[in-house]
């Protein structure tokens, strides 16, 4: 079990990529930072399978393992009143649903950066980009490793912090840093949720265990419906819903795509945005326990996947259009948690993780090729300029479209049957899903239309350097591609994939003899599904390839409902009335009282309007002001050796090489003449 007892390896690699190019990236050769930064992840990978193939040799699927205690505390009184130790370790457990996970963010995060090596050969700040994919990618693998909630939710703040380093990658365009910091607020709304349930769960448990929590949740000392289990789901979704980009914390997904393509590709497909779905699967032995915890998740789930659904129907950015996708397919997996069928649900984020990837980066070869061009409509006609890009794009549209034969198919398919039949379903939740269904197909195959078909709309001087992408770019979509296609038949005709994930997701209700699911109108339910995705396929073609002048004649003039959806439904004006120019208000409101008691303003408050003006001059000169300075004081006074020695001149390197070499000698001759 040499693999197994090393598995700490798998996050160290990456992390040790992070800090080889945040530390001295700038010195090395971009050669050099591709080597290490690549080479590291690959090696994670196949780090990876060799802990699979050894787990798959154990009698009881699960490894654990603890490094060191990272966290003693207590005792301290449990809800219950009973007193408890709490000891947090750095441990790690692999069993089957860590062990997918563990495949999907190493996988398809290496191909992602083997791609990169193209997309981003040119672009500055090669070594920083590399740095923060590298951090990024360990910080995921911290969060599917934890063996408890607690570093779960450091390799959860991980993420979410490399997050806003990537996307506002490109710093010096505002668009891209507001994003960047858009995405890093709205996530601190809900990890203030995830924080307050982990809070809940170690007053309640008395432990951060995951294996302990289940053990106790499935003991039969909780009864279904328990209102303190409620509440902990409840806050662990809310959590769920802003790093997987659920309503009503979405927002910042769409705008992720201000970053470098190859991160929009890592973030929607691998790592961050199965986050939730992950967490929420883990935690299932709680949610099954608290059903009003497990309708709100897959109400919200099948409502976020028919609203970004909807909006992704008249965009016209080929990247924002992949956006919406993305927050449509996780409402998917919420809608598969919400309904207890977690395993369908982690099945749907392995296939959405292939076509996904495929999807972004194949996106990215025709930015690359328009020299960096994302309106749709400046494009078609590319399929005979780039037509490795066109065919592997052709293979992931199909497959998030759920056509049979497709590894999208089987898992969406999965997902309606399941919210059709289990107990926990309802009729309205698979409508609902099964709507989406079409409209998915639909917005897809007119991005393929638009983007690839008909006559080319690419502005003149664009058009003369139309090429395809090095294989560098193309060797990775036919990796992906490959995987769009064959990835859905791990489930099938056996169902081997739900099967392995049993140890994990068996619950209470299952040893109870409840049956959870049915498969009585499996057959009608999959020719529906695949029925309403040919629709929105024919219709597409209808408007975008036989008639392109019913398009027009339906888009002029625009409609007011036409409108709404390119406008995404004013959500992100509502947010900034409530929220965001409120907060401005009362900083300007705060900035504009102090100013005046500085001006010497006085108001019916006197003697304590200007104390308090004096207090707050003394606190931000002496206090805030003077920690910044002090800091800085220190490090430049730590740092003067350093800067005598680095002067950047050949003359003085040998000055004091001169002095060392004349040190040694004397220091030789005195201690150790004969």
């Amino acid at each position: 079990m040499a693999f197994l007892r090393h598995i700490w390896l798998i996050p160290l690699l990456p992390a040790l990529g992070a800090l080889t190019q945040l530390l001295a990236g700038r010195r090395l050769s971009n050669r050099a930072v591709s080597i290490v930064s690549v080479g590291l992840p690959g090696l994670a990978f196949l780090w990876a399978l060799g802990c699979f193939a050894e787990l798959l040799k154990l009698a009881a699927p699960t490894y654990l393992t603890n490094l060191y205690t990272w966290l003693p505390a207590g005792p301290f009184r449990l809800a219950n009143g009973s007193l408890a130790q709490l000891n947090v370790p750095v441990g790690f457990q692999l069993d089957p649903l860590s062990a997918v996970m563990l495949l999907i963010v190493t996988g398809v995060g290496f191909v992602i950066h083997v791609y990169s090596i193209g997309y981003m050969g040119h672009e500055g700040g090669y070594y920083r980009f590399f740095g923060y994919m590298n951090l990024f990618l360990f910080s995921m693998l911290i969060l599917v490793l934890a063996d408890n909630y607690l570093m779960m939710f450091a390799g959860w703040e991980g993420v979410g912090l490399c997050s806003y380093f990537l996307i506002g990658f490109y710093f010096q365009r505002k668009s891209a840093a507001d994003a960047g910091k858009k995405a890093f607020i709205v996530n601190r709304i809900g990890d203030a949720g995830f924080l307050l349930g982990v809070m809940l769960i170690t007053v309640t448990f008395g432990t951060l265990n995951f294996q302990q929590i289940t053990e106790a949740a499935r003991s039969g000392q909780f009864a279904l419906g328990n209102g303190t289990l409620t509440a902990i789901c409840v806050l662990l979704f809310v959590g769920a819903t802003g790093k997987s980009a659920q309503i009503p914390l979405y927002v910042w997904l769409p705008d992720a795509m201000e970053g470098p393509t190859p991160v929009s590709a890592l973030i929607h497909a691998a790592t961050m945005v199965t986050a939730g779905v992950y967490m929420v699967a883990r935690s299932n032995a709680l949610f099954v326990l608290a059903p009003k915890a497990m309708l709100l998740v897959a109400a919200i789930g099948a409502a976020t996947a028919l609203w970004a659904a909807s909006i992704g129907l008249v965009q016209n950015d080929i990247k924002r259009v992949l956006a919406y996708s993305t927050v449509s397919q996780l409402g998917y997996m919420f809608l598969a948690c919400g309904v207890g069928a977690f395993a369908a649900g982690i099945f749907h984020v392995m296939t959405h993780a292939f076509f996904k990837a495929l999807l972004f980066l194949g996106a990215g070869s025709v930015i690359h090729a328009l020299g960096g061009e994302q309106d749709m409509r400046k494009m078609g006609g590319l399929r005979r300029k780039i037509p490795i890009t066109f065919a592997t794009f052709v293979v992931g549209t199909l497959a998030i479209s759920g056509i049979p034969g497709f590894a999208g198919f089987f898992s969406k398919d999965e997902i309606l049957w399941q919210a059709f039949s289990s107990p926990y379903g309802h009729r309205l939740l698979w409508f609902i899903g099964w709507a989406t269904a079409g409209l998915t197909a639909f917005y897809m195959f007119r991005l393929l239309f638009m983007t690839f078909a008909g006559e080319s709309r690419v502005d003149a001087e664009v058009a003369h350097h139309l090429h395809e992408s090095p294989w560098t770019m193309l060797g990775p979509l036919v990796v992906l591609a490959v995987l769009s296609v064959v990835g859905g038949y791990i489930n099938w005709p056996t169902e081997r994939f739900g099967h392995f994930l049993e140890p994990v997701f068996e619950s209470p209700f299952r040893a109870a003899g409840v049956q959870l699911y049915g498969r009585n109108d499996e057959l009608g339910l999959m020719v529906l599904s695949v029925a309403v995705a040919l629709a929105g396929l024919g219709y597409a073609w209808l408007i975008y390839v036989k008639r392109p002048g019913l398009r027009e004649r339906l888009a002029e003039p625009p409609g007011i409902l036409h409108q709404i959806l390119l406008n995404k439904y004013y959500v992100d004006e509502l947010y900034d009335a409530l929220f965001v120019n409120r907060a401005k208000n009362l900083g300007n409101l705060l900035a504009a009282f102090d100013l005046a008691v500085v001006d010497g303003g006085v108001n019916a408050a006197g003697w304590l309007t200007r104390t308090s003006g004096d207090l707050s001059r003394f606190w931000d000169k002496w206090v805030i002001d003077g920690l910044v300075n002090v800091l800085g004081f220190g490090i430049k006074v730590l740092s003067y050796p350093v800067r005598v020695i680095q002067t950047g001149v050949v003359q003085t390197y040998a000055f004091f090489i001169a002095l060392g070499v004349a040190i040694f000698l004397g220091y030789y001759l005195v201690h150790f003449r004969p």
